[in-house]
């Protein structure tokens, strides 16, 4: 089987979809590997180490014409790449769709019979956990927004005793406690500032205090926060409000929160309005990691940063490329993994009882399978 690693078409995306040793890997096991020329330069790995693995390097065009699948990183929402337009019938494509989001892409290639499989669909069970590129780019996120708030914060995150006198430690609110949030958590403790997190989940206290930081619990239902496979989901109104409430009181005693709530398909929530901006202590930073997806807070302008009320509020988009390099090689290893899986003797075998094969393949043989994007575009959600 011949597999193409495309350039990346979104603008300012930087990383590579399979970095030279792991398409070397890739080739041991029967794999013929295709780079488009320059594909991982963005990421630090040259042509020539493509080459040196064994894979061979041709044009864009080319190398998705002369392939059996295809991988990208992230397929840009808003307009069809322009070299999908050499994709074929029966050709295997793998990225990070957005399917419900990306609806005229998922529409386009259901047209050309690609089988498109989306990463983030990747289901959070044992067995494909070493396949969870969502979780990989996720640690990554909270990782950096940790580094971003100490860097914008006019305060030391650790206490210091100096010969000044003691300054005290800088506090950190997380919001959210999934893979980002616990990052990020994980990050400010290591900085050495008091951290305390709020998730609607009750079921993550624990994973929260493992790590040091104090658990602002909300009482709820299990049932309306979480779905059949652990991530959150949309609350109801009432839960809404609540939480709302309590965050509120947390600002004033935070120099830093950082805010990573997400729902799949949809804008994020908006959990900080602008009111609750206004009680944190001016020279206070929000990270907000839902930034691409419209942001947590409702200040927050996407790709930029701006102050708010003596607040800097980090709406960053691209903290993914900012670690191209190892962003890139956790997600290879994450997409070397979903190939083995998909296609163990060289060929693929959609076997469609296998929940990580069924649960990511959103179109197939001219249909679009996802029911969640089938349903948005049969109510006219495409453009």
């Amino acid at each position: 089987m011949k597999v193409a690693v495309l350039a990346e078409s979104a603008v300012g995306e930087r990383r590579v979809a399979l970095v030279p040793e792991v398409a070397g890997a890739l080739g041991t096991k029967g794999f013929e590997i295709i780079v488009q020329s320059g594909a991982g330069q963005p990421a630090g790995s040259t042509d020539e180490e493509y080459a040196s693995a064994g894979a061979k390097v041709l044009s864009g065009a080319e190398a998705i014409a002369g392939s059996d699948m295809v991988l990208r990183v992230i397929v840009d929402s808003g307009s069809v790449p322009d070299d999908f337009a050499h994709l074929r019938p029966g050709q295997a494509l793998i990225a990070f769709l957005n399917p419900t989001g990306n609806l005229p892409v998922v529409q386009r290639l259901a047209e050309q019979g690609v089988s498109a499989f989306a990463l983030e669909l990747i289901p959070r069970i044992t067995r494909a956990q070493s396949m969870d590129a969502l979780s990989s780019m996720s640690t990554i996120a909270g990782y950096k927004a940790a580094l971003l708030a100490a860097n914008h914060l006019p305060k030391f995150f650790p206490m210091l005793m100096t010969a000044a006198g003691t300054l005290p430690p800088a506090r950190a609110l997380i919001i959210g406690a999934g893979v980002a949030g616990l990052q990020a958590i994980a990050t400010c403790k290591r900085l050495g500032a008091i951290v305390e997190a709020f998730d609607v989940r009750p079921a993550v206290k624990e994973q929260v205090e493992s790590l040091g930081a104090r658990f602002v619990e909300l009482k709820v239902s299990l049932d309306d926060t979480e779905d059949a496979s652990g991530y959150a989901k949309e609350v109801s109104a009432d839960t809404h409000v609540a939480e709302l409430e309590l965050i509120a009181t947390r600002m004033a005693k935070n120099d830093v929160v950082i805010t990573t709530a997400l729902i799949p398909g949809k804008r994020a929530p908006i959990l900080i309005t602008r009111d609750m901006v206004g009680r944190m202590p001016r020279g206070s930073v929000i990270v907000d990691l839902a930034a691409p997806a419209g942001g947590n807070c409702e200040a927050t302008v996407p790709g930029q940063t701006v102050v708010e009320q003596g607040v800097t509020i980090i709406g960053a988009t691209s903290l993914l490329s900012d670690m191209a390099s190892d962003a890139s090689r956790m997600l290879s290893k994450n997409i070397f993994e979903f190939i083995m899986n998909l296609a163990p003797e060289g060929e693929i075998k959609l076997d469609l009882e296998d929940p990580i094969i069924r649960d990511t393949l959103v179109t197939h043989e001219g249909k679009i399978l996802h029911e969640p994007t089938r349903l948005a575009i049969e109510r006219g959600g495409a453009a």
